[in-house]
């Protein structure tokens, strides 16, 4: 079976192409296309002006992604979508897009929520067995488990997602959003040396980011080079605290905090396992965290890099074929969206697919791996566990391979 996934929640607007050729055999990546808004440095995006962008962006990037598979229209079983949660214009141009080509090609639909593709691309690509589920993004942050054919969170966010915290800060520092700004403030933390004491929100099991946020913008405050000495931002040392050293506190203090809560989980259900997903958990700084905890406790994290952790039309595509072929559907009158929607309310039609190694570009957590990849397409997957810390890669030897202006040689 094959499908074409759009995805389209946030300033992203993503398509990708996937096959499933048989239960026993891995799916295979067709294509994978995206193209982000970038706004200015210091602004955030506007919902409006995503669904502009995503408007022009949708057709050509759906042909291109047509041609690139290498399909023709009558391969395709479904159509895949993005029902929610996200921004409500972004979603709604990425589902009339998907109605419009559904009629036109005569094809079924099937919405999909995204913190739901998040997951079962992660699953799948690494092949974790049932692990607890980091989900950190611009809009989420959440610590789930799958028991019953139903998710569970065991810890979320009191107030804003740990992706958005990272994002207002760097519109403060005016840190550009190009790639995204998530990308720029790991990259500046890397030359922090001074960590500046931040408020630490851990609650039980759920985490605080904007007493946080406030903390830091105030003494961010302190950091303008046009200030005398004297009221400049200072170390107990006397040292003058710089741009890099707040990013790098910030990044040592909410990722501290994920650890956290992310450990208490493994505790109360007894995983020994770690999966990292959604925008956030490409951060390499988190997932060293994230991978010290693990090996504490005798266990792996899992985590793939940028190509599916940030959003994507593969991740859509491959949860709207699972549920597909349970004989899941959704209906024209029913491809309505929601910006909000809690994961323990969905109960699960369909069961994990665990494809097995066959042969072409392998990837994943050990030496061989589930997916089959096409076009050059291969993605690094990390295991980091008690024996240490493991990359697969199947990219070409120059590692520099763009996507949305960011190498991923960083990766390798």
């Amino acid at each position: 079976m094959i499908a074409i996934g759009l995805e389209g929640s946030a300033n992203k607007i993503g398509v990708g192409v996937i096959s499933h050729p048989a239960p026993n055999k891995p799916p295979i990546i067709l294509a994978n296309l995206r193209h982000t808004y970038v706004s200015p440095p210091g602004e955030g995006f506007l919902p409006k002006d995503t669904a502009i962008h995503h408007r022009a962006w949708v057709v050509r990037l759906i042909k291109q992604a047509v041609r690139q598979a290498g399909v023709k229209i009558s391969e395709i079983d479904c159509i895949c979508y993005t029902k929610g949660p996200g921004m409500g214009a972004p979603l709604q141009s990425v589902a009339l897009a998907a109605r419009t080509i559904s009629l036109l090609w005569g094809k079924p639909m099937v919405g999909v929520n995204h913190c739901v593709g998040h997951i079962e691309m992660g699953r799948s690509i690494t092949r974790a067995d049932n692990p607890v589920v980091l989900y950190v993004s611009g809009g989420n942050t959440q610590v789930i488990a799958y028991s019953a054919q139903r998710y569970r969170i065991f810890g979320e966010t009191l107030d804003i997602a740990i992706g958005n915290c990272i994002d207002r800060f760097a519109r403060t520092l005016m840190i550009p959003n190009d790639p995204f700004p998530g990308y720029n403030v790991e990259q500046l933390a890397k030359k922090g040396k001074n960590l500046v004491d931040l408020p630490y929100g851990v609650k039980g099991m759920d985490a605080s980011f904007s007493g946080i946020l406030a903390a830091a913008d105030l003494l961010a405050r302190g950091l303008d080079e046009s200030l005398p000495d004297e009221k400049r931002l200072k170390t107990e040392e006397g040292e003058l605290v710089t741009r890099a050293d707040m990013c790098f506190s910030l990044q040592e203090t909410i990722f501290a905090m994920l650890v956290e809560i992310t450990e208490r989980a493994m505790a109360h259900v007894g995983s020994q396992q770690v999966l990292v997903v959604g925008g956030v958990g490409s951060n390499m700084r988190l997932q060293q965290m994230m991978g010290m905890m693990a090996r504490d406790r005798g266990g792996n994290v899992f985590a793939t890099d940028e190509m599916f952790c940030i959003d994507n039309g593969i991740m859509i595509a491959h949860a709207g074929l699972l549920e597909y072929a349970t004989g899941v559907k959704t209906e024209l009158k029913d491809t309505t969206l929601f910006q909000i929607r809690s994961l323990e309310s969905m109960g699960m039609g369909c069961s994990l697919v665990k494809p097995v190694n066959s042969g072409g570009n392998i990837v994943g957590t050990l030496a061989e791996g589930p997916w089959k990849v096409c076009v050059g397409m291969g993605p690094v997957c990390v295991v980091v566990s008690a024996e240490g810390t493991g990359a697969v890669n199947t990219r070409s030897l120059a590692h520099t391979r763009k996507m949305d202006g960011l190498t991923a040689a960083r990766n390798a």
